[in-house]
């Protein structure tokens, strides 16, 4: 699983380790960009990273009966007050897919086993510090849909996870406008409302980096 600004735990920012540190979702102020499996030149930003591989991300957009998205709530471990919200998801492990990735963290952050996994709708490369560490991220999100109006944290948090995530919510488009809470990707709000006018991308969109 990973935690609030979106990342997972890895025992270097570029490689995740099961029971690691997970950064969750994007810090405040964090600048975050989508490009090509651990390509970081290819959207433009392999001299503005700090040094370090990339870790491979999944992430998942899910949605329910009502076109509600899922978030989970995070925060910096030691400091509560700095805090956000985060779509589920986390590090690829060993041989899995991405798609394989997403499905099983979004069953072991919200227990949620039904859902039906649709395509890559954006990507985002990110950089930014958790938990005392740089995390240099290249994250993919995916769109999914359950049969689920309410949800529950999991059973299968790590230690950095129960000490830096609060819980989580579904939001509809209009709260995600409105919210004045940080919320990542940084453009969720438009992100969601284009997904839900005109579907599915007919390939992921690449957002801006995002380096803090």
């Amino acid at each position: 699983m990973d935690d609030p600004r979106g990342a997972r735990p890895g025992s270097v920012p570029g490689g995740a380790a099961r029971g690691d540190a997970s950064p969750v979702g994007v810090p405040a102020g964090a600048v975050c960009a989508e490009g090509p499996e651990a390509d970081a030149s290819a959207v433009g930003v392999a001299g503005g990273l700090p040094p370090g591989g990339l870790r491979r991300v999944a992430r998942v957009v899910l949605l329910d009966p009502d076109d509600r998205i899922l978030l989970m709530h995070g925060h910096e471990p030691d400091d509560p007050a700095l805090s956000w919200w985060f779509t589920p998801g986390g590090g690829v492990e060993g041989d899995e897919t991405r798609e394989e990735a997403a499905l099983r963290e979004l069953a072991e952050e919200t227990g949620i086993t039904d859902a039906e996994l649709g395509p890559a709708v954006w990507r985002r490369i990110c950089s930014f510090p958790f938990d005392g560490r740089r995390w240099n991220q290249d994250e993919w999100y995916y769109l999914a849909r359950t049969r689920h109006r309410t949800a529950a944290l999991g059973e299968r948090l790590t230690d950095l996870e129960v000490r830096s995530v609060a819980g989580l919510r579904w939001w509809t488009s209009a709260e995600l406008s409105a919210a004045r809470e940080t919320v990542y990707p940084t453009r969720l709000a438009g992100l969601l409302r284009t997904l839900l006018d005109e579907g599915p991308p007919p390939a992921p969109v690449v957002l801006s980096p995002e380096i803090v």
